[in-house]
């Protein structure tokens, strides 16, 4: 059915290895893959080494190959289900009839089931019926749906921080979650209740409606903030994702250290329409990733929307990431880790590329008065934990003469870091970041760059790293301070 060449292709990496009778073993794995993977449910593959027929180190494989025939999926069944509609199973699968059978379909099913946390247990097996066809069987063990938590942490920034939360997974049955969190934290506090729909009206998209309340203390000001946000998103191929926002937000400043003509607008309604894009190629974001993440967003102010102000804003971002560690070639299989302890070491490390940039800009004033047409809580600030490390949160940049921080139209940031094993989950890092913030997006570019050097440690965790950054300003400006520590958790970027 395929050519001898294209079968090669799917194991040429094995080919090129030592001999072991592991990697002989896989060689049938793989090829049952590809044949499974385009409908042969009853593809068979023996391979069968002869060591003592080698020549020229070179040990002759004989792959035997019985392909059977392409099945297509047909109907599916559900059972183990309590408080869950089988509905909700069904339709997730229901589209596929009269498809041709694939794993690799089935497997992304259950994995996009299988994190909605909805169950303890989900099996999916195929089943032949009339003809070449296979019903899909579905036996399910439901998790708990109800959660309340606590949390509580520490913030460089916002110092203390403990919360709570209240999720129902299965609203109603249907498997749409209602979360209501609140968490209160040395600047302020924030209630929020957020709706989710996963399979938006049983289609490809996800709709989320979130509720919050913030009040927050910053420096030179504090605010209110009252609004809410819907979003609708949809997979355009399993990396990719793009979504529509719209957003209605009340904000208002309470009170300031920070002269008025520097604040902006004080009250005022902000609606925003925005549209996003993430193209996300990590193998592992939440551990050790690998490989390049670009997202991107655009949004727009506008009295047609209601809103008091109005402005275009775009951000990017983009991130590679670089294990210095062998790619694992097949899960199971148990590969030689040849070398020295120091290169087995390195082969630990991993080193990161971090790029980000983003520009506001007023509709309605132009000219001197445009770095201040947009209101101080909605410019973008630079310096802390996830940007420019030897400064402290929002502390690079634009200052009145009390030396609070003013924001700005126009930023950008560059990080560079080196992460390596210390001792089980503990990790050191070193790293370089860069970025500026400009106060008028009139004249963006790299001016008034600044710096850090740094190290730090990382422990990891499932969820991601907790971080201990330390970050040396090389060239500080008068008032600025020599460097900044730094914690929190997750990535820098």
């Amino acid at each position: 059915i395929y050519d001898s060449e294209t079968l090669r292709g799917q194991m040429s990496d094995l080919l090129q290895q030592p001999y072991t009778d592991a990697r002989v073993a896989d060689i049938p794995r793989r090829i049952e893959a590809y044949y499974k993977a385009r409908g042969y449910y009853d593809v068979k593959v023996d391979a069968t080494a002869a060591p003592d027929e080698a020549v020229n180190g070179q040990v002759p494989v004989n792959v035997v190959i019985s392909a059977g025939p392409v099945y297509h999926f047909d109907g599916v069944t559900v059972n183990g289900l309590d408080r869950l509609h089988p509905s909700y199973v069904i339709k997730r699968f229901s589209r596929l009839e009269g498809k041709t059978y694939s794993p690799d379909v089935l497997d992304e099913r259950f994995r996009t089931l299988m994190k909605t946390g909805l169950f303890n247990i989900l099996q999916i097996k195929p089943v032949r019926v009339d003809g070449h066809l296979l019903r899909l069987d579905i036996s399910a063990e439901e998790a708990k749906s109800k959660e309340f938590g606590f949390s509580i942490g520490y913030g460089t920034y916002e110092g203390g921080i403990v919360g709570a939360q209240f999720r129902d997974r299965d609203l109603f049955g249907y498997g749409r979650p209602l979360t209501t969190s609140i968490e209160v934290s040395q600047r302020g506090y924030k209630g929020e209740i957020l709706y989710e729909d996963p399979f938006f009206l049983d289609s490809d998209f996800a709709f989320k409606a979130r509720l919050a309340a913030i009040r927050f203390d910053f420096d030179g000001y504090s605010k209110f903030d009252l609004g809410g946000r819907v979003e609708l998103t949809r997979k355009i191929t399993k990396q990719d994702e793009a979504g529509l926002i719209f957003s209605v937000r009340h904000v208002k400043i309470i009170d300031a250290d920070i002269k008025p003509k520097f604040l902006g607008d004080q009250n005022y309604f902000v609606n925003t329409l925005g549209f996003t894009n993430t193209l996300d190629m990590r193998e592992s974001p939440f551990v050790t990733p690998r490989g390049f993440l670009v997202n991107n967003t655009l949004d727009l102010a506008s009295s047609a929307f209601g809103s008091d102000i109005e402005f275009i804003r775009g951000t990017i971002r983009t991130g590679y990431y670089l294990p210095f560690g062998p790619k694992p070639l097949t899960p199971g299989v148990v590969e030689d880790k040849p070398g020295t302890p120091l290169q087995r070491w390195f082969q630990q490390s991993w080193i990161g590329f971090g790029a980000r940039a983003g520009i506001i800009h007023s509709l309605t004033v132009s000219g001197p008065e445009e770095a201040t047409a947009i209101p101080i809580d909605e410019r973008f600030f630079n310096g802390g934990s996830d940007t420019v490390r030897s400064f402290g949160e929002r502390d690079l940049g634009p200052h009145d003469h009390r030396d609070h921080p003013l924001g700005g139209e126009f930023f950008t940031v560059f990080n560079v870091e080196y992460t390596f094993p210390i001792f089980g989950e503990l990790q050191g890092a070193v790293f370089t970041d860069a970025g500026n913030l400009l106060p008028t997006s009139e004249e963006p570019g790299l001016d008034d760059m600044r710096y850090a050097i740094g190290a730090g440690l990382r422990y990891k965790l499932p969820v991601g790293p907790i971080r201990l950054d330390y970050g040396v300003n090389p060239d500080p400006h008068p008032q600025e301070d020599f460097g900044a520590f730094h914690f929190s958790f997750g990535f820098a970027f």
